[in-house]
């Protein structure tokens, strides 16, 4: 599917070091003849040791951007694509500068920030729980006798559901409160200057929808359902299938309480993945991000005659043709096999079994022997990805709940320093 052009597209790919998703858009940019370039999350001195174009610290926006504006006035690219939340922001601003297509940097920092996101869709129309911000530094049993119950208290900024804490009564907050204080802390935010937000827990099934914007106009490309209840106490994300198995009608209010989201908060192109409560009174904003579905869940997804997600999202930013953004291919699901407890992997059995499930396409364990792990609220990643293909959803649901009861973790607990 290679495109024909009188001169090759450029890509500036900007990665974090660990990120699941590089070599799916290298993939996708070699299918489509371009050129790419990565900036990479790391001291500058260390890029020539990684051999790469560029090296740039993603925890310094400002100087980040500075470093990529620099790179790409020197080796001019056509568009500048941001892979993880960490980097949103700095392919915003530096796109701005270089008169490429982006979303507005402030548009980009509201996707980051939960609190400015809320402000922002409230104000602009999109259906949104009750919510208050609070210092970090205030009293738990205060601020526990001015919220209402149950509630979420949420970090602003942190990703993968990390420090999300559903509390149903005073107790349970002021544990919920104190347990993100020391996430937050541990983290190296500041106690004078950090906030935190608390708002009405929101009942009902969630689901995801993943879009395209261009100039502004939503495309869905697809709504995952999430078939396991995310009620709490911490909403660790498991199963994903698609089709969605919600009515075409809830599907298409779906859609539109995130197009006023992305609206409201002033996305306009480029990738977008939204998380959606629905219940009897409809769909409620969860949250919305400028970037793709992440880890290894994209592989599911297929666009006409065999476009991956990566593939449509390059041409989106490069203005290259979109030739469909439906789906198409069968039933899918992806299991995010979550971390049953804290502790330290030292193997995990069952795998070829897991593979061997009627539906299951593949099981990648991405957590090695020995590695730390951290279960939710502390923790943020998981032990792999399960994969389906079925006739129906419900059939690769099942599979991939056969697939993960086929597996066994050996997690032994983390010693304890004495001192």
């Amino acid at each position: 599917m290679t495109e024909t052009s009188s001169q090759r597209k450029r890509l500036l790919l900007l990665v974090s070091p660990s990120t699941y998703r590089a070599e799916a858009f290298l993939r996708a940019a070699r299918a489509l003849d371009v050129e790419v370039a990565r900036g990479i999350d790391l001291p500058e001195p260390l890029a020539e040791a990684w051999h790469v174009q560029l090296a740039a610290d993603f925890t310094n926006p400002d100087a980040a951007t500075e470093a990529v504006v620099a790179w790409a006035r020197e080796h001019p690219v056509d568009a500048i694509v941001a892979v993880d939340d960490s980097a949103t922001l700095i392919a915003s601003r530096a796109a701005a500068a270089l008169d490429l297509p982006h979303n507005p940097p402030e548009a980009a920092e509201a996707a980051r920030d939960k609190g400015l996101m809320r402000a922002l869709m409230s104000a602009g129309g999109a259906p949104c729980p009750i919510f208050r911000r609070f210092p970090l530094s205030g009293d738990p049993r205060e601020i526990a006798q001015q919220v209402t119950y149950p509630c979420v208290v949420k970090p602003l900024r942190l990703s993968g559901s990390r420090g999300v804490i559903r509390a149903d009564d005073f107790d349970g907050f002021v544990v919920a409160f104190e347990r993100l204080k020391r996430i937050l802390l541990g983290d190296g935010y500041p106690l004078a200057a950090t906030d935190v937000l608390v708002e009405d827990f929101i009942p009902g099934k969630e689901v995801a929808l993943e879009g395209l914007l261009t100039d502004g106009a939503l495309h869905t490309l697809t709504i995952f359902d999430k078939p396991d209840p995310l009620d709490g106490p911490f909403f660790e994300e498991t199963i994903y299938t698609t089709p969605s198995r919600l009515t075409e009608a809830t599907q298409a209010a779906v859609s539109q309480c995130v197009a006023t989201a992305a609206r409201a908060i002033g996305l306009r192109h480029g990738p977008v993945h939204a998380e959606v409560r629905v219940n009897d009174q409809g769909p409620w904003m969860v949250e919305i991000a400028g970037r793709s579905i992440g880890g290894l869940c994209s592989t599911i997804l297929e666009f006409g005659a065999g476009m991956s997600l990566e593939e449509l999202i390059l041409r989106n930013a490069l203005r290259l043709p979109v030739p469909t953004f439906d789906r198409s291919g069968p039933a899918a699901g992806v299991m995010m096999i979550p971390i049953p407890k804290t502790g330290v992997l030292r193997r995990v059995e069952g795998v070829e079994r897991a593979q061997a499930t009627p539906l299951v396409t593949g099981v990648e364990i991405s957590v090695k022997p020995h590695s730390t792990l951290l279960a939710l609220p502390e923790g943020a990643s998981y032990l792999g990805f399960i994969f389906a293909r079925a006739e129906t959803p419900a059939e690769a649901e099942q599979a991939l709940r056969a697939a993960h009861a086929e597996l066994r973790f050996d997690i032994r607990p983390l010693l304890t320093m004495v001192g």
